[in-house]
This record gives C-alpha cells, structure tokens and sequence, in this order.
C-alpha cells in the first residue's frame, strides 16, 4: 500500500477520497514508525533511529500539493518523507534493519536511503547538509526546465547552521525553485529553540534574502496542504524560493537513545491529547459524515498489515553479502 505522489493543481477544497488519502498515509507512517521502534528495541535495528511519531501532517500535508517532477531532500529523521514520497515500506523496512532487500541494499541504515525512482534523495545525518544539496536540486529543475520544486526539509536546530545561509543567498539570487521547510519541533537535541536561537520566529530568516517566509500549524494537514500550494505556487512560478516554518511537535526523544528528560511528561500528554495530526482528521472525518468508525478501523487494519508484512520482509530478507562490500563505492574511470 506504497502512497503515490499526487499532483499539485488545487481544488477548492479536498474531496473525500482526498481526505481518507491523508488520514491512510499519516496513519502509515505512525504505525511505521512504531514498529521501527519495537524492532530498535529487538535489537533488529542498530545505529541511529529518529521517529517521526507526531510530525505526519508536515510531510503529508507538502506531498498533497505536490506535483511529480519535485524532489525531496530532508535530515535524519527521515521515515515518514520517504512513506509519503511512495517508497515501498517493505524497502524502507529493509534498509532499516540493514538487509539486501533495502532501498540501499542494506548498507545505508535510516539516514542514507535514496529513491531516483520516488525523487528522493536523503536522508542526511550531518545537520544542515541537505540544504545545500536542497538548493542544488532547485538548480537542477530550473536547468532541466521540468517545472518541479525541491522541497526541502530542515529542523530548528539546522537552521543557525551557516551554509543555510549561503543557500538562502545562492537560491534567491538565482531564483531557484526550493520551497525550505523548517520543521520546529520545538527542541533540537535536547535544546529548545528559546534557549539555543536568537529569534524565534524562524520563518522570518530568509528576509535578509528577500526570501518570503510564514508560520503554520504542523499539527493540521489542511492548515499544512493550504500552505504548501501558496509556497509550491510561488517557486514553481519562477518568483524563487520560499520558507515555511511548521510549528510542529515529536512525541518521543529525538533519537532511540534520548530518554527526552529536557521536557515534561504533562506537555508531551497536552501535545498528544490537543493537537494530534491524525486524531485532529479524524475527528473532521467524523463529524463531516466523510466515513464512519468502522471505515477508520478497517483502515487501520489495513495500514498495520502493510506495516507488519514490512516487517516480516526485513527479517526474512538476508544481510548483505561479504562481497558486496566496495559495490557502489567507486567507479573506475
């Protein structure tokens, strides 16, 4: 049940099967990520692992006014990007644990899986990396002359990175088509955006640039897809890039290792309780008549199959061979 890229002319409002589609694709990526973290937990995933649990309405909200010929470049905490870019979850699963079967053949692990096929492209563990590779992307559609946008994903802690703000300079001067979308979660590491940025108000850094920028709710796919179509608009109409700040929230630490003591228990409950991505939809769902409670419950039937035959595939499938090790690494000339 990979999710395909859909296409970026609006309709006035998402119908039905448009609204289901969002709540099936945030739930997969919730229910994924859930089980990344049983697996983490096994022993079966090694290394870094970032969940996105809480985030979904972000990238699902962006790849709703999408159209084909984007990309998508993000940092490490990248599952949920690649689900909603219509990667295969077996693949991403794979990957994960570290088997053949993985969209990098078992050696990249969760911060270094690409997709040509999907126009993905990491997936990055260094902070900050992928805004450069982002704006080189933008480069890259205006060249070609495709009409695609790079979306590019960073986190509040990335942003006081300095070569964001050569790529903010190049895209600008160049009017690159990259929509730059800060995902706040409120704490990088350990650290909260008021204690570690000067200004908080992150949509703003781009004016130094003329780079137009706004705040949205993270939390609300609608209020997120709204945006999206305003900033893919912009860029893909040739008037540069764009800046979006989602004012968005991770429930659990920021890696598997981070026992998130730098918050209270009571403001995770409020976050989860008041603004949860999925349970906000599906309330909407409800009270709209769109569907019913057993339609939301065979849904989620479905989205923990998928995710469990995932699983099942990433265990089965065998590690890579010894002799595997210098392919993809270098090419002779």
């Amino acid at each position: 049940m990979a999710t395909t890229r859909r296409r970026g002319k609006r309709p006035a409002e998402p119908d039905a099967a448009e609204l289901l589609g969002y709540y099936r694709e945030m739930l997969l990526i919730r229910r994924f990520e859930e089980k990344a973290g049983q697996l983490y937990g096994m022993g079966l995933i090694a290394g870094f692992c970032h969940l996105y649990i809480g985030q979904e309405a972000v990238v699902s909200g962006m790849m709703a006014a999408a159209d084909p010929t984007d990309s998508v470049v993000t940092s490490y905490r990248d599952h949920g990007h690649m689900l909603a870019c219509g990667m295969d979850p077996k693949g991403v699963m794979a990957e994960l644990t570290g088997r053949s079967g993985g969209y990098s053949r078992g050696k990249g692990g969760s911060m270094h899986m690409f997709s040509h096929e999907k126009h993905f492209y990491g997936g990055h563990g260094i902070v900050g990396a992928q805004v450069p590779i982002g704006t080189g992307l933008g480069f890259s559609h205006q060249y070609r002359g495709d009409g695609g946008v790079c979306h590019c994903y960073l986190g509040d802690g990335a942003i006081n990175q300095g070569q964001v703000y050569e790529s903010f300079n190049m895209a600008s001067l160049w009017s690159l088509p990259v929509v730059y979308v800060i995902e706040n979660n409120k704490y990088a590491m350990g650290t909260s955006v008021e204690r570690a940025a000067a200004g908080t108000e992150l949509y703003r850094r781009g004016a130094a640039y003329n780079i137009p920028g706004e705040a949205v709710d993270g939390m609300d796919i609608l209020a997120v897809r709204d945006a999206a179509f305003r900033a893919l608009g912009h860029a893909r109409g040739g008037q540069g890039p764009y800046i979006l700040e989602m004012k968005t929230y991770r429930y659990r630490g920021h890696s598997m290792s981070d026992p998130a003591k730098y918050r209270t228990k009571e403001e995770v409950s409020r976050m989860r309780e008041q603004h949860d991505p999925i349970d906000t939809l599906k309330a909407k769902l409800l009270a709209n008549g769109v569907v019913d409670e057993a339609a939301l419950k065979e849904i989620d039937r479905e989205v923990k199959a998928v995710v469990t035959e995932a699983a099942e595939f990433a265990q089965t499938s065998p590690e890579p061979d010894a002799a595997a090790l210098w392919a993809d690494v270098l090419v002779e000339a």
